[in-house]
Formats: C-alpha cells, structure tokens, sequence
C-alpha cells in the first residue's frame, strides 16, 4: 500500500466523522435542543446566578464529551451568551466558560477532539481498546475540567454572585423533532466507546436525524450548514505535515522532544505540544509531533493534553476558538485579544500541568 493510500485509509474515516457529527449538532441546534437545555438550566437555578453558570459548564462539558469540542464552540456559545443576557448577568463568564471548556474538556472520549481519533489510530496499533483508552484518560480529563473551573470561577467569581428574578422562556420548537434529536446524540454515548469506528454511529445518527428533520421540518433541513471547506482544510493539513515528515522533520522533532514516560518528560511534552498547538493550530502540532510519541500510550496521552487543553492563548490555536470568536462577535460579545492571552495562559499552564500530572501519578 502506497504512503498516500495509507493516509487516507487514516483521514477519511475522521473527515467521514467530522462531517455527521456537524450535521447532529447542527439538527440538534436547530431543533432546539441546546437552547431548552440553556433555558431549562436557568430555570432549575431558581435565580442564582452561580447554580445557572454550573449548570451550563455541565452542559458544556457534556457536549464537549458527546458532540466534539466545535459544537459547543459554535451551537452553545451563542444559546448561553443570550442566556446570560436575558437574565441580566455580564455575558463575558459564559462565552469564555464554554470557550475553555470546549477546550479543556475535550479528552475523555475518542471524539471529542479530532486529535483524539487521530490518536486512537495509535492507541488501537499499541493494543489499546477503545475502553482502555477512557481508562488511561480519564483522570487526566477530570483534573483537566476541575481546574478549568477553578481558573473560571477565579477570574469571573465577582460576575457570577447574586440573583435574577425571572428566567427567560426558550423559543417555541418542534417537540418531537427536538426530543428524537436529544435521544439520538445521547445515545451516541455507549456507541462511541463500544469499539465501534466513531463515524459509523455519527453517521447512523445523521441519517435518522436528516430524515426526522425532513419530516417534520423540511425548511431546517436546507438550513443545516456542512462543514466542507473545514473537512478539505483538514485533509490539506494531513498531506503538508505528511510531506514535511516524509521530508525529514520527524527525526529532528525527536530530539527537540525527546523521549521517555518519567513524570518531567511528559511535562516535557505537554508543554510543547500547547506551545505548538498556539503557534500554529493544534491539529498541525499534533500531525507533527506523534511521531514523538506513538511508541507509548502514556506519551500519546500527554501529547493530547497539550494539543487539547492547551490552545486557548491564541485566537488560532484551535478550530473551536476561531469559531468562538466569530460567534462572540455577532452575539455583540466583545473579547480583549490580549485579555484572551493573559487569562488563556494562565488557565493553560495550570490545567495541562495539572492534567499532566495527574497521568504521571494514575498510568
């Protein structure tokens, strides 16, 4: 099998992946499953402010887990930005709460991140099931939740006190079409870690959804926006990093990197994966630096760390940021790049070292 076809027996099925799961999370918005969730949460807060803005990093989190970092990026942010606004809270605590948390979140389940399914190719040559892969992930994924959280609460804690009198009302949406499109992404849970290639399912789901959606909705169907431009980008960026790799890079990243699963060389790592991944984009820095780790689960894992947690510096450092940014600008949020990079930073270095840590002490 030629270098080329060998690359896209790897990338089509991720591509294939990032396509359905889009257009899930797109039936899932338009039906109104993210704004009753939103809307429901700032009703069982019962007018506290700070129970509301737990209640949407849950919710954050789970479609992180669930539906992949870009779909809280893109669908929720705008959901929680009105939420916040309607009940009277500075909408800046919750458009970063689901930036970060886009972010942060996004290690627990293969696909969550698309570097995490680019990775579980490894994992899977390594011997490591699906399972096994949530086993060695999980601590660091919780650690990395946990701290975000802290970080947030650190930083906004001032906006998120006191109270609101009433909580808004969700717009009027087509129930079934909304509750058929809630139980098809939560079913897609024990799917993604049953073993089973993650696009199969995803695509399963879009199918039923895009069939539900013209039944009962035939116009919401035309408005679902396919992700194609991002899946031809993606595709652009396996070969360029394959060519540079082909070319020599690896070996040189080597020895930049370095070697070993002692707790400073996973640091190591970590670290210069989310230097990486803000200097040019996480998908590009992972592409780059497997080859440093995909010998061992343990130094796979902390590459994840870095390449996931980490890029939330700069506005490029990943797909989701880029598309937060555009969210936050036509929800009329306005974010300080530079407050972006000093918080960014300082929630970056304590979450990946934290999370990095945490995989030293548990693999």
């Amino acid at each position: 099998m030629t270098d080329l076809a060998v690359l896209a027996e790897r990338v089509l099925p991720v591509l294939a992946f990032l396509v359905a799961i889009t257009v899930v999370a797109e039936i899932c918005d338009l039906a109104g499953v993210f704004d009753e969730a939103a809307h429901l949460a700032a009703k069982v807060a019962r007018g506290r402010v700070v129970v509301l803005w737990l209640l949407i990093v849950a919710l954050a989190c789970a479609s992180t887990i669930l539906l992949s970092l870009d779909t809280t990026a893109v669908l929720l942010t705008p959901v929680a930005v009105t939420v916040a606004n309607q009940v009277g809270v500075p909408p800046l605590a919750f458009a970063m709460t689901t930036l970060w948390l886009a972010n942060t979140a996004s290690l627990l389940l293969p696909v969550s991140n698309l570097t995490n399914l680019l990775a579980l190719h490894h994992f899977t040559a390594l011997g490591l099931s699906v399972n096994e892969y949530v086993a060695l992930l999980w601590p660091p994924a919780l650690t990395a939740i946990v701290l975000t959280v802290v970080v947030l609460w650190l930083i906004h804690r001032r906006d998120l006190r006191g109270r609101y009198d009433r909580p808004p009302r969700a717009e009027p949406h087509d129930r079934t079409l909304m509750v058929v499109s809630a139980v098809v992404a939560a079913a897609l849970a024990p799917a993604f870690v049953a073993g089973i290639t993650p696009a199969w399912p995803a695509i399963a789901a879009a199918l039923v959804l895009l069939a539900v959606a013209a039944l009962r909705a035939p116009m919401l169907v035309r408005r679902i926006s396919v992700p194609w431009k991002a899946a031809l980008g993606v595709a652009v960026l396996f070969v360029v990093v394959d060519l540079a790799l082909s070319a020599g890079l690896g070996p040189w990243l080597t020895e930049v990197v370095g070697s070993g699963t002692g707790t400073a060389e996973l640091l190591r790592l970590g670290s210069i994966g989310a230097a990486s991944a803000n200097a040019i984009n996480n998908l590009p820095a992972y592409l780059a630096l497997e080859v440093t780790a995909d010998q061992s689960p343990v130094r796979l894992a902390a590459l994840l760390i870095g390449v996931n947690a980490g890029p939330i510096v700069t506005m490029w450092g990943s797909l989701a940021t880029i598309l937060w940014a555009q969210r936050c600008r036509a929800a009329g949020v306005t974010v300080s790049w530079r407050r972006l990079a000093v918080t960014g930073l300082a929630c970056a270095v304590v979450v990946v070292t934290g999370s990095t840590l945490a995989l030293a002490l548990t693999a």
